[in-house]
């Protein structure tokens, strides 16, 4: 049976919110020993690697034009290289509840992107679904953020945290400069995961990193989650739907990944969340109805 544009949309980032709610704790089972530069580089290179051999297999068209590796390149550099980089080090510094409150805003920093860079005009309800985002994550990690510790190393973790967030928007602009030249959602993924993986590797080389590899259970694990279902699976279902759906309600997944995670500590933990986490999740699936009834923008 073939599902309504709707309801593929709905699927796609139920998918994504789910996967992308587990990623926030295999982040943090890789820190600590291997430099997160080094993660990053096992992470996104086996992904890209992955992506190849699946177009391969199919016999997909893997090659891209001059314009269009110019495209995925900035989406590499910005999405794959600056954007994870930046959150990495950022998790360092800072509780995690911090950086996904900042992640929350990435649908409103998407909207005013491509309205400062490319002038489109997005409706009202997209700019209230946007805000409504933020409140909801930052009621729901009401908590956390009133335990945080805003010393001077968390206002750098914050300040990192924003450059990834911003990183990621521009990311978002070259996807789409990739979509208007004709590149297929796949191979442009692809590309744009190995063009992040050099960048990263060579500034890794220029900076003289270790190049540890840690081979606990642990690791191991939550590499491979992180490379196949947090990268290959889940930027495959986001770029899709960013072009089918915009990019605004795409994006809105960042605010969608903590109510997830939160859901899943009440069924696997044992947690439990007062009327005030639950007006959070209230305000964050308000916000998604709003752009999911929003006309489409960029």
């Amino acid at each position: 049976m073939k599902l309504s544009a709707n309801a593929s949309a709905v699927l796609a980032m139920l998918a994504c919110s789910v996967i992308w709610g587990t990623t926030w704790y295999a982040i943090t089972l890789q820190l600590g020993v291997v430099d997160p530069v080094a993660s990053i580089v096992y992470r996104f290179g086996l992904a890209a690697a992955i992506l190849f051999a699946g177009l391969l297999l199919f016999r997909q068209k893997i090659r891209l034009t001059k314009a269009q590796h110019l495209a995925v390149a900035g989406q590499g550099l910005f999405t794959f290289a600056i954007d994870y980089a930046f959150v990495y080090w950022a998790e360092e510094r800072v509780a995690s509840a911090v950086v996904a409150v900042i992640f929350a805003s990435l649908a409103l920093l998407n909207l005013i992107a491509f309205r400062l860079a490319l002038g489109r005009k997005a409706p009202w309800l997209a700019w209230g679904g946007a805000l409504l985002g933020v409140a909801g994550v930052a009621v729901l990690s009401r908590a956390e953020l009133a335990n945080a510790d805003f010393d001077r190393e968390a206002a750098t973790g914050v300040g990192l945290a924003l450059i990834a967030v911003a990183g990621a928007a521009i990311g978002n602009l070259c996807a789409w400069r990739s979509q208007q030249l004709g590149a297929p959602v796949a191979p442009a993924t692809a590309w744009a995961m190995a063009y992040g993986t050099g960048m990263l590797a060579l500034y890794g080389l220029i900076t003289g990193i270790e190049w540890r590899f840690e081979t606990s259970w642990s690791y191991v694990l939550s590499l491979l989650h992180l490379s196949i279902l947090g990268s290959v699976v889940a930027f495959v279902l986001y770029f899709g739907l960013a072009r089918s759906r915009g990019y605004a309600l795409a994006s809105y997944i960042s605010a969608l990944t903590p109510p997830v995670a939160m859901l899943m500590s009440v069924a696997f933990e044992g947690a439990s969340f007062g009327l005030l986490a639950l007006s959070g999740l209230v305000l964050v699936l308000g916000g998604q109805l709003l752009l999911a009834r929003a006309p489409k923008t960029a």
